[in-house]
């Protein structure tokens, strides 16, 4: 079954490597025919291409860092008991709402143009700055930690914020990472959003960059002088261009994967099921 899952993949990278005249012809399987690095040297020479990416790599980082900390920052008081947090009940309430409700489209675009956030990449990062499936993941992680550990920092002097930093976050890795991956996937791969909230073509991340190509390719765009200078652009066609694209496009999402399944299942399961 899962090498099932990889046969689409399989075939992009076959296609995105093949000759013009075996694409054309439908002949491509899991195997290139042909080589042909045409396509790739496309992408590669296209300065969009590499304004998207730095583009989405600042949406990334910066995402990560303040959906990280403010997840962190929800998550912990709400871990806590009623006794200990007293407003935690109407607290959790709040957020919960926010699963299953939501302003809509028009009102959240209304709010982020009025905070003149648009064409501005925070306008990709704060509206949905906080995800309520990842803070229920890692206070349910929070509470399956025992109390004494708490209890023995607060009684040596520690704060909350002491404690949080120097007891939780370290017994937490696994969530954490587990939440980190989630939030670096979607970061990575939301489209729609850079759709919505920029208005010019230079201001899109990756993957609004990789939609509009792949929906609006020409090829008639390339230049004769381009062509010209390299014959080997004629190799190219709309279906070999477009499997190259998304692959060089969701390539560095998949190479962060490994480094981080370790934590996954371990997290995934920990976070649910305890507390």
């Amino acid at each position: 079954m899962a090498f099932l899952c990889l046969l689409p993949i399989l075939n992009l990278v076959a296609v995105s490597f093949s000759s013009r005249s075996v694409v054309e012809a439908n002949q491509v399987g899991l195997w290139p025919k042909g080589l042909n690095l045409s396509s790739y040297e496309y992408i590669f020479s296209n300065s969009q291409f590499f304004k998207s990416l730095w583009i989405t790599v600042q949406r990334t980082f910066f995402g990560l860092i303040v959906e990280l900390s403010l997840t962190i920052l929800v998550a912990y008081p709400l871990s806590k008991t009623n006794r200990v947090f007293r407003l935690r009940s109407m607290y959790v309430w709040f957020f919960m709402v926010t699963m299953v409700f939501n302003g809509g489209l028009i009102p959240t675009y209304l709010v982020v143009n009025e905070l003149h956030l648009v064409n501005s990449i925070w306008a990709l990062i704060l509206p949905e700055a906080i995800v309520m499936f990842n803070v229920l993941l890692l206070l349910n992680f929070f509470r399956a930690i025992p109390n004494e550990l708490e209890e023995a920092a607060l009684m040596d002097g520690a704060g909350w914020f002491v404690t949080l930093t120097r007891v939780y976050l370290p017994l937490s890795l696994p969530s954490l990472a587990t939440i980190t991956l989630f939030i670096l996937v979607r970061h990575w791969n939301s489209w729609f959003d850079g759709l919505i909230y920029m208005n010019l073509p230079d201001q899109y991340p990756l993957m609004t960059y990789l939609q509009t190509m792949v929906l609006n390719l020409d090829l008639s765009q390339l230049s004769s002088t381009a062509l010209a200078n390299n014959p080997s652009m004629l190799e190219i066609t709309g279906r070999s261009l477009r499997s190259a694209m998304i692959l060089a496009c969701t390539l560095p999402i998949l190479l962060a994967y490994p480094f981080l399944q370790r934590f996954f299942v371990k997290g995934m399961l920990l976070g649910s099921v305890k507390g």
